[in-house]
């Protein structure tokens, strides 16, 4: 039965029907509350737009939206465009994704016991993206040695990229920590829908490469 009911919702939900929540009032009593079907931000501030007090509202409320990053549908999306990798008297090396591995199969190359930092640059359209966050996942010989997770905010759509910068950590050092390491880099926001998962490799090593 139960199975039965979460399939209804499911159905009302990708249908844009109007379905139920509840929530308690001040006396603690439960009241329910009917939430509409999700639209097109574009449809949005289509509506009472001759309005001004409701259209400086919409504009504080969202901020500066690009009309022409909007589209028809009211689902987000994020298109993650590249990834920096800034280390101190290092040039910047740029990868766009996704990332084109070298002839040994990796993606790029670090020093060991060296400060680093990634900056990823991003487009958002169609709809404002609520909690994008990212996950950084990485092997070596089949061990996790990492799980990074990092929220990111909710963005509206733009045409011009978001960029984010992450704190500066630093590799580990030592001749057991040189070698492969393979890596798995996921987009998504708070519905859980996924923008960009893609795996790689990458290689910690003695000294920098001469070229990348």
């Amino acid at each position: 039965m139960d199975d039965k009911k979460e399939n209804e919702n499911e159905k009302e939900k990708h249908e844009g029907i109007d379905h139920e929540d509840e929530e308690e009032d001040e006396e603690g009593n439960k009241r329910t509350v009917v939430l509409g079907p999700q639209v097109p931000l574009k449809e949005q501030l289509e509506l009472d737009k001759d309005d001004e007090s409701l259209r400086r509202w919409k504009e504080q409320l969202l901020g500066q939206v690009d009309t022409e990053q909007l589209g028809e549908t009211a689902e987000p999306e994020v298109k993650v465009l590249d990834l920096t990798i800034l280390s101190p008297g290092q040039p910047d090396l740029v990868l766009p994704i996704p990332f084109q591995a070298d002839e040994k199969g990796y993606a790029f190359a670090l020093k060991d016991g060296s400060p680093y930092s990634f900056r990823f640059s991003f487009i958002v359209s169609n709809n404002i993206v609520s909690g994008l966050k990212y996950t950084n996942t990485v092997w070596k010989t089949g061990v996790r040695v990492e799980n990074q997770k990092m929220m990111l905010g909710t963005f509206s759509p733009q045409q011009e990229p978001y960029i984010y910068e992450g704190e500066e950590e630093t590799t580990p050092a030592g001749i057991f920590a040189r070698g492969s390491y393979s890596a798995k880099l996921k987009f998504f926001d708070d519905d859980g829908k996924c923008y960009l998962e893609m795996s790689y490799y990458f290689e910690i090593r003695k000294e920098w490469p001469s070229t990348q």
